[in-house]
């Protein structure tokens, strides 16, 4: 059986790359993000933005009604 010596040494794929826990958005960082998405009229993925954000409020909230 022969192996390729490629296939043995690959890169990880986020070598480079910033891994870990990111920077929170900060509050204007949201709202300048939907009005731009809005004036370019792409609903679909203002949708997503909006569901993503009230996901995570809603289970940052959970825990606090125990």
């Amino acid at each position: 059986m022969e192996f390729n010596a490629s296939a043995i040494h690959r890169e990880p794929w986020n070598k480079g790359k910033i891994v870990g826990q990111k920077v929170r958005f900060k509050l204007e960082d949201i709202w300048a993000l939907r009005i731009r998405l809005q004036m370019e009229g792409r609903v679909h993925e203002l949708a997503l933005i909006n569901l993503g954000i009230d996901s995570r409020l809603r289970g940052a909230a959970a825990p606090n009604h125990r």
